[in-house]
């Protein structure tokens, strides 16, 4: 009876179609929140209308999503669920040419089917609650929205990134000065108030000053004024970056799971591959 069932799951044709309803969103979303956080934060008012949705359905039954961040290409593209549902959904509703795609290493095969994926080390989804939490002290400050130019040639000495005012005002950011400059800083790059769920992101440190504990201070400070309002507190970070990984730990954070996050270009897309130059530290979904 197994064999025949399995059979008939393949066989049967998934029904596909673009999904705008938060609450079966985030039904779905919630049997993994840690690996949705993402996507579970861009349901909130402010992230939603700049999303795309799409569904696989078993019958009445949801059995996978995938979620694209509207913009300038590339931008993000998270799937989860069966993989026959995931493949289904790339090839009939949500169909970015190219876009940096966030997938379990067991649904690969189904990304595969439909892109080609840029290669990449694995991402780890790590996470905190206030049970786990270990506070790092540390001289660091709360950066406002008037710090923002400050905050973005920091960043532009470390990766391609520039911040509106806005997200200061809108996230949790934090900073460590040296002679009055800012060598340090970590923020957030989405956060759920509804969910009580955020996601820590941005975090860099001056070459010339690390290896001092700064980027743990920061993240750490970040993390705590978080926890006071969320239930879990989320992060991304390459699988071979030792260093990083062991800060996160001394904060408490945990592994979730490692997944793959690689810059995917659609099977027989009639447009030049012009992503090649964006390859680079993408912002958005790491710290």
């Amino acid at each position: 009876m197994a064999s025949v069932a399995a059979t008939d799951r393949r066989t049967r044709r998934l029904a596909t179609r673009a999904v705008s309803d938060r609450a079966e969103l985030r039904a779905f979303l919630d049997a993994d929140r840690l690996l949705a956080a993402y996507a579970i934060c861009d349901l909130e008012d402010k992230e939603f209308a700049r999303t795309r949705w799409g569904g696989a359905y078993d019958g009445d039954r949801l059995v996978a999503l995938a979620l694209e961040y509207t913009g300038i290409t590339p931008q993000p593209l998270f799937v989860m669920g069966r993989s026959d549902g995931i493949e289904s959904i790339l090839r009939d509703v949500v169909r970015p040419r190219t876009a940096y795609v966030a997938v379990l290493p067991e649904a690969l095969p189904a990304v595969e089917a439909v892109y080609r994926l840029d290669p990449g080390p694995q991402m780890v989804r790590m996470w905190v609650d206030r049970s786990q939490f270990r506070p790092y002290p540390a001289d660091v400050r709360r950066l406002l929205p008037g710090d923002i130019g400050e905050l973005n040639r920091l960043y532009q000495l470390g990766f391609a990134s520039w911040l509106p005012s806005s997200s200061i005002a809108d996230g949790v950011y934090f900073g460590i000065r040296l002679h009055g400059r800012l060598v340090a800083a970590a923020g957030t790059h989405v956060i759920s108030r509804q969910a009580r769920i955020a996601v820590v992101g941005n975090v860099l440190t001056h070459i010339d000053h690390r290896g001092r504990g700064y980027a743990t201070a920061v993240t750490g400070a970040v993390t705590a004024e978080l926890l006071r309002t969320c239930d879990q507190v989320v992060l991304n970070v390459r699988s071979d970056n030792p260093p990083a990984l062991q800060a996160y730990r001394r904060l408490g954070y945990v592994e979730h799971v490692r997944f793959e996050e690689r810059l995917a270009h659609r099977l027989g897309s009639p447009w030049p591959d012009f992503t090649a130059p964006l390859r680079r530290f993408f912002s958005r979904r790491e710290t």
